[in-house]
């Protein structure tokens, strides 16, 4: 049993088809024991039961119809809210309407749930984006579903490494979109955004990095002009806002001197810039977290891994890394609704 000041999270199930169920299980069966938190799971509960029995996991799954009833329930037992699926007959590993709708289903459900502050955040299992327009969404992924569901023009993306914070002006863009939406503007909101994230996350001063975009920062010119005519002067705009960000500093020994302590975080231009960098030095312990939005959710930074799906063998390092963060993190849920309020 559960004391009763134990914040609650909501953990969705993501695809069932996918390894969500698998991860959420492991998860939950044996939580972070550094995790000052109760996880209930949110999601199609015949999948969950399902990949526990394929887990070989000695859990028990049990339907809740409010999250505080996971108190009072017995250790190794996994409460689940459930909103309905394919069920232990799920296909694994393929992508359907019925799987979409389920993921859909457990968003909105556990979205609802921390809005009205029975649960103190929401950590998300990877969902297949094919799937869930199959469904008829129409959003592109998680970070546009919530931003939706909560008001808000949009919520940004942060990664969590080791300490350091990773931020980024661009994300799901083909590369060449991607590098012409590298502008003074586009970096002058990204570097705001960051700050103020930083910020409402505790630190007082933030030490914010701003990555530059060509190799060895552009050398002048000689290698692209980005630094001179969008980066830079985002910088300096910056600064002259009172925001002493650093930048641009070359790619290449940013993400180095902020794991070492120079900086708490580091913006970055490109989805790949920072993904490859976060993911190279801890796969399993990056975490992704939502931020502009008035909840606290957490995320696996990886996919639905269709190809074991159902084997029994997906690894829940990322899952359970998003949990402890969401645990660490739950003190802030106050300061992050009064810093994005709900539309």
């Amino acid at each position: 049993m559960a004391e009763e000041d134990t914040p609650l999270l909501a953990v969705t199930l993501g695809d069932p088809a996918g390894i969500g169920p698998e991860i959420v299980a492991r998860t939950l069966a044996a939580p972070p024991a550094d995790a000052r938190a109760l996880g209930v799971a949110v999601g199609d509960a015949g999948a969950l039961r399902e990949a526990v029995r394929r887990c070989g996991l000695e859990a028990t799954v049990t339907e809740v119809g409010h999250p505080a009833e996971a108190r009072d329930l017995a250790q190794g037992t996994i409460a689940v809210i459930d909103v309905g699926g394919p069920g232990e007959d799920v296909a694994w590993g393929r992508v359907s309407a019925e799987a979409g709708r389920s993921a859909v289903a457990a968003i909105e459900a556990a979205t609802r749930l921390a809005l009205d502050g029975t649960v103190a955040g929401v950590v998300t299992a990877p969902i297949h984006k094919e799937a869930i327009w199959a469904a008829g969404a129409t959003h592109l992924g998680h970070t546009e579903m919530l931003a939706a569901l909560t008001g808000r023009r949009r919520g940004q993306t942060m990664f969590l490494v080791r300490g350091l914070a990773i931020f980024f002006t661009t994300r799901h863009l083909a590369l060449r979109d991607a590098v012409a939406g590298v502008t003074r503007e586009a970096v002058g909101e990204a570097i705001a955004e960051a700050w103020q994230a930083l910020r409402v996350l505790g630190h007082d001063e933030p030490r914010l990095a701003v990555s530059a975009l060509n190799p060895h920062g552009g050398e002048g010119g000689a290698f692209g002009d980005e630094e001179l005519t969008a980066i830079g002067p985002a910088c300096e705009d910056a600064r002259a806002a009172g925001m002493p960000v650093a930048g641009p500093v070359p790619a290449d020994a940013v993400f180095h001197q902020g794991l070492e302590g120079r900086y708490d975080a580091v913006l970055c231009h490109l989805h790949d810039q920072g993904h490859i960098a976060a993911k190279t030095v801890d796969f399993d312990g990056t975490v992704s977290v939502t931020l502009g939005l008035p909840i606290l959710r957490t995320s696996v930074d990886h996919g639905t891994a269709f190809d074991i799906a159902g084997t029994g063998t997906a690894g829940h390092g990322t899952l359970s890394a998003a949990y402890r963060a969401a645990a660490d993190l739950a003190p802030r849920r106050e300061a992050l609704r009064r810093a994005y309020p709900p539309g």
